[in-house]
């Protein structure tokens, strides 16, 4: 049976399996009784790849079929600091996997989005997770963490999203926020407000903020970058998730 390497994100592991990534999505959001079900991010990485520090080669070894012959589900080779040890090169589709199991997969994108209007609201998915709005585009906001920090704090890697904020994006006070369905909306506002009226670039919604996020609020897709590049998936149009996809869009809806 092929084996596959799997990137998880939340939690963030290295994962080798036999499922394809649309069965290793159905299992890691709903069908096992070791993890807590839910939302799933995950990359299919080159079969090929390999590095020192993660223990690929066993893993591999260790993933046979069960005694009936029923394919391995997971064999985990490393579950800390995993994403700065994998080249983005390495990396190949991301899917985006709904607590009931819905899978939709993405390819990298060849430029970054366009930039828009106002601010953005960015949720961090991995290694750490917080909250945080920032007057500067996707690029500018992962040279800050990655590449040029101005604080004390700096990651070699992160994966981050995108969300929406609607009016807020321009008018955080009297901005339209009836279809966000983010927790504490005043307490994002203020920090909207503090971010347009003080002299910094970012400031944190909350530090302790949940990994998971409603898909159906992705502004624009999902950026990883290291101290070498970033790299962008693209989320699809709502026309064509509807279109092509509609199991996971009514699933996104609901």
């Amino acid at each position: 049976m092929e084996k596959h390497i799997y990137l998880s994100l939340i939690p963030e592991a290295l994962v080798v399996s036999m499922l394809t990534p649309e069965e290793f999505g159905v299992y890691y959001a709903v069908g096992s009784a070791k993890k807590s079900r839910g939302a799933a991010i995950f990359f299919e990485v080159d079969p090929e790849y390999r590095h020192e520090s993660l223990h690929l080669e066993k893993a591999l070894q260790r993933c046979q079929p069960h005694e009936n012959g029923e394919p391995k589900a997971s064999i985990y080779a490393s579950v800390y600091r995993v994403m700065e040890y994998i080249s983005l090169d390495a990396l190949l589709k991301l899917y985006l996997v709904t607590p009931d199991g819905r899978v939709l997969g993405l390819e990298a994108g060849d430029s970054l989005p366009e930039e828009t209007e106002g601010m953005h609201l960015y949720q961090e998915i991995a290694p750490v997770h917080p909250l945080v709005v920032s007057n500067f585009g996707p690029r500018e906001f992962y040279e800050l963490i990655v590449k040029n920090p101005t604080s004390l704090i700096s990651l070699p890697v992160v994966c981050f999203v995108e969300l929406r904020l609607n009016g807020l994006a321009v008018d955080p006070m009297k901005g339209d926020a009836s279809d966000l369905p983010y927790s504490s909306i005043d307490h994002l506002r203020e920090c909207l407000v503090d971010l347009k009226t003080k002299p910094f670039h970012s400031k944190m919604v909350d530090r302790v903020h949940p990994a998971s996020f409603p898909f159906r609020m992705i502004q624009n897709g999902v950026f990883i970058g290291n101290d070498q590049e970033l790299k962008y998936y693209p989320m699809l149009s709502p026309d064509d998730l509807r279109a092509k996809h509609y199991r996971f869009w009514r699933s996104i809806h609901m």
